[in-house]
């Protein structure tokens, strides 16, 4: 058994599906960008280093403008609603010893990644061990945010799998917590779910779902799976041992809550460490990862797809780039994962 954290995609892998914009949609996403540095706080704001950075973020604007459905007064309401609850959630300013205690039994777990390169969030009810409070969702966000701080360059989205062994009706989630996950997804982590899935769901739970199914939008209902083969979706190398793969994952809750936080560079404060204010270090490098033409999906193209280098991920933290001489450095186009 190991106890050791995957940190990137298996070696090799091509991350899945990279969505190129139109002159008209980057128009729009510089709108947008331009809308978000009027809503922006005070230079003279603590919070203010943060909120930049977060609008800085590659992926944002893209995000908001494509959960909009490219409608610009949609965009500017949705993002205008994430920052005011950014200012007040402070996502990524939460101190890791504030929701440890949260983590002691291994409930959320993040460690792999699937084919398409997506981090995997393991869910599991059953392990429940803290009465319900605000801090449990803060729990969620913390893990929420470690996945983005994993996702590899281009890629943008994650998988949550939700194990309902051994869960019990007072161990599940009640359906106001549920909504409240759910609000927090849909609203503040938009185009951030790349797949939900769900496992050994007891007939018991079954009002579970039913209960929820009003706060479920279209979008996140569409990306739902009720007890796929996840072996068609994960590499059987980086799928834990519980659901059929081969990766006998032991957990141990301060050797694993070491490595996270040792990993990306979180300070005690909730803030971070020297060097590692804009993610973690060495992690996949700043290269695109390996993409070739002809797994590009009709009207798609592979991230900075221009660029003459490409690279193959490697399971050390790390990208080895593989110059292409025969390319020509070219202007990088503006890509979107979903």
């Amino acid at each position: 058994m190991v106890n050791a954290v995957f940190t990137t995609p298996e070696p090799g892998t091509v991350l899945q599906p990279i969505y190129e914009y139109s002159d008209e949609q980057q128009a729009h996403i510089k709108i947008l960008r331009e809308y978000a540095d009027t809503l922006l706080l005070d230079p003279l704001d603590p919070y203010y280093k943060w909120e930049l950075r977060w609008l800085n973020k590659p992926d944002t604007m893209p995000r908001y403008m494509r959960a909009a459905k490219w409608k610009l007064p949609d965009a500017k309401r949705r993002i205008e609603g994430t920052i005011k609850w950014r200012r007040e959630f402070r996502p990524e300013l939460i101190r890791p010893d504030e929701v440890k205690i949260e983590a002691e039994t291994g409930k959320i777990l993040l460690n792999g990644f699937d084919k398409d390169g997506r981090p995997i969030i393991y869910m599991r009810p059953g392990r429940e061990n803290t009465e319900t409070s605000p801090r449990q969702l803060r729990h969620l966000v913390w893990w929420l945010e470690r996945a983005k701080d994993l996702m590899p360059p281009g890629q943008e989205s994650l998988v949550i799998i939700v194990d309902y062994k051994s869960t019990t009706l007072r161990t599940n989630p009640s359906i106001s917590v549920a909504s409240k996950v759910l609000t927090i997804l849909q609203q503040h982590y938009v185009e951030t779910l790349g797949r939900a899935i769900v496992t050994n769901l007891p007939m018991l739970l079954n009002f579970f779902y039913k209960g929820i199914s009003p706060f479920l939008d279209p979008v996140t209902r569409d990306k739902m799976r009720f007890n796929p083969d996840l072996l068609d979706l994960i590499p059987k190398s980086q799928l834990d041992s519980d659901f059929g793969g081969d990766f006998d994952f032991e957990f141990d809750h301060e050797t694993y809550w070491k490595q996270i936080v040792d990993f990306c560079g979180i300070a005690e404060d909730g803030t971070r460490l020297e060097g590692y204010f804009d993610g973690p270090k060495n992690i996949h490098g700043e290269l695109p990862s390996q993409h070739s033409d002809a797994d590009t999906e009709p009207g798609t193209t592979s991230p900075t797809s221009t660029s003459s280098t490409t690279a193959s991920v490697t399971s050390a933290g790390e990208t080895k780039a593989l110059a292409s001489p025969e390319a020509t450095p070219a202007a990088p186009e503006l890509n979107e994962v979903s």
